[in-house]
């Protein structure tokens, strides 16, 4: 049986621990130098919709750590430029390569290709979610403080994608979630509806310090994302009390740490302060992109 990862909560808690922990295998056996080339022969097809720098990257050279190849696909390069149906799209991939990442603006787009492919399909971003970015984030959490259970995550900005992802990993692990966002840019509804219905610890409000206060890991992101530029000068008189400084920083836990999923705007979202500084995991959490990916190829294909 063929498996996909469209969201987070296509994964049980048993194979996010399970992942995590082959990623930090992985993460030593590439700091070690060791050769593991476990997918020679596979052929790993990118359909890119949007730019990208670690996504691409990442999935990119953990293919070829692992001994596989990519192709990479713009849209406007195939034959969905000219309205070539996904499904269609989808039954010709399946039988060319082992697997796809998709990188696009729709969940809608992803559903559809994954219903008729034969082969994994993995979301690489859409507007609605960002898996394997927050899975990523998951093993910088544990890498700092051994595990995630019973700490307090916070998230400061737009509701967006990688939100989203926050609140999926919160309905599978035993985190608290605390989301602090302005009116009109909550996170989805429909996954917030769900962790009430499932008596999860996700919690929403509008004040960063309280989110922010105690927490143990600090989420946030860019106030305009990806087809959003239009919105940019509005976005940011609306967020600019949402800013992660030194200030807001003094409320969170003293071993707290920032995580920013990349590029970032400084002096907007965050200082350079912030992000540059002793308490930013930034950087590790970018490294930390290639290993998790590396896992989910392994996992998926092997």
């Amino acid at each position: 049986m063929k498996r996909d990862l469209l969201t987070i909560l296509d994964l049980t808690k048993e194979e996010i621990n399970h992942l995590l922990t082959r990623a930090r295998e992985l993460k030593q056996i590439h700091h070690q130098g060791s050769n593991h080339r476990p997918l020679e022969g596979k052929t790993l097809a990118m359909i890119f919709d949007k730019p990208s720098t670690r996504t691409r990257v990442s999935f990119e050279a953990g293919m070829a750590q692992l001994g596989g190849a990519t192709i990479y696909l713009e849209r406007g390069q195939t034959q969905l430029a000219r309205a070539e149906p996904l499904a269609d799209t989808a039954r010709v991939l399946s039988r060319y390569v082992d697997a796809v990442v998709v990188r696009t603006f729709a969940q809608e787009m992803l559903e559809e290709l994954a219903h008729h492919a034969a082969i994994p399909i993995i979301n690489g971003l859409t507007d609605t979610h960002h898996p394997c970015q927050v899975l990523s984030d998951l093993l910088t959490v544990r890498e700092r403080f051994g595990n995630t259970d019973g700490l307090k995550v916070a998230w400061v900005g737009d509701g967006n994608n990688v939100a989203n992802s926050w609140i999926t990993a919160a309905l599978r692990l035993d985190f608290e979630l605390f989301l602090a966002c302005p009116q009109g840019y909550e996170p989805d509804r429909g996954l917030m509806a769900q962790a009430a219905r499932e008596n999860r610890p996700v919690h929403l409000g509008e004040d960063p310090e309280w989110a922010v206060s105690g927490a143990q890991v600090v989420n946030t992101d860019v106030w305009a994302s990806m087809g959003q530029e239009g919105e940019a000068e509005a976005r940011k008189q609306v967020f600019r009390p949402y800013q992660v400084n030194a200030a807001l920083m003094h409320k969170a836990a003293p071993d707290a740490i920032v995580l920013h999923c990349l590029p970032a705007h400084r002096g907007e979202e965050i200082t350079g302060e912030v992000l540059d500084g002793p308490q930013s995991a930034a950087w590790d959490q970018a490294e930390n992109r290639l290993h998790f990916q590396k896992a989910l190829l392994e996992w998926l294909l092997e």
